[in-house]
């Protein structure tokens, strides 16, 4: 009995496996490249069973050389998969923080001047952090604005903020590994938002600096138009829930002529 229940466990196990792989990769590049993975696999299946020696011989000569290739090329997948099973439970951050970060895309956006704020959460965006000027202060609507202005030295790169402090200023983020489907007045800013969320689990808050409009951008996707009630509803219902638990916020801006 015991033996037909281990079965039963192992077949559910490699379902779930799988069905989170394919969850996974959907509506991304590696979708396209899975697929021909598993043409490949048809294709050395059936030289085996019709005995083509020749081109079995080829594909298990070039099978090595292929495992290298495809971790090369799944290499930024892999990386925010690693990422994400190390991720546990929903973070909480101070709500004053999320009201002036609320507050500040708002006057941000009535002035059209252009932000992006990442809000950091599990994954530490230390790497990000360190291409800026290191600052220390307390997060405030007055801040942020003040640093986005155009006046400002700090104006272009990257605004953080973890736990509730201002970190750093002036840094840098990544551009999305593929070409987004946007509207055509977002650009290089709200490339950035969905780059840094494809990489971390951070999300990103962008104001547009030719619209005025405010969007948001979490695991690569973006809801854009948002109003300022809606943006803090939102960042709420991320981060905060009634049990205490330490969390990071960290804003980024990232300055362009056109956005």
């Amino acid at each position: 009995m015991f033996h037909y229940w281990k079965i039963a466990i192992e077949i559910l196990i490699f379902w779930y496996v799988i069905y989170m792989i394919l969850l996974f990769v959907k509506g991304t590049r590696s979708e396209q490249l899975l697929k021909g993975l598993v043409i490949v696999a048809i294709i050395f299946v059936g030289t085996q069973q019709l005995g083509l020696d020749a081109i079995n011989w080829a594909i298990t000569r070039l099978f090595p050389i292929s495992v290298i290739a495809l971790l090369i090329i799944f290499q930024p997948e892999l990386r925010r998969g690693l990422a994400q099973l190390g991720r546990f439970g929903k973070h909480q951050e101070n709500i004053e923080a999320i009201d002036e970060i609320t507050k500040a895309a708002a006057n941000l956006a009535k002035k059209r001047i252009g932000a992006l704020i990442v809000i950091e959460r599990e994954t530490g965006l230390k790497s990000y952090s360190e291409t800026g000027t290191a600052v220390d202060a307390e997060v405030s609507a007055f801040l942020i604005t003040s640093i986005f202005l155009p006046q400002s030295p700090l104006h272009d790169g990257a605004v953080i903020i973890e736990r509730g402090r201002l970190t750093a200023a002036a840094c840098v983020l990544p551009l999305p590994q593929e070409e987004k489907d946007l509207p055509k007045y977002m650009g290089m800013r709200h490339r950035a938002a969905v780059g840094i969320s494809e990489e971390t689990d951070a999300i990103c808050v962008v104001v547009s600096e030719e619209t005025g409009y405010i969007s948001v951008a979490s695991d690569g996707k973006l809801k854009y138009e948002l109003d300022e009630d809606s943006l803090n509803k939102i960042l709420k219902n991320i981060f905060y829930r009634t049990q205490k638990k330490h969390s990071r916020i960290q804003v980024v801006n990232i300055d362009t002529k056109r956005d």
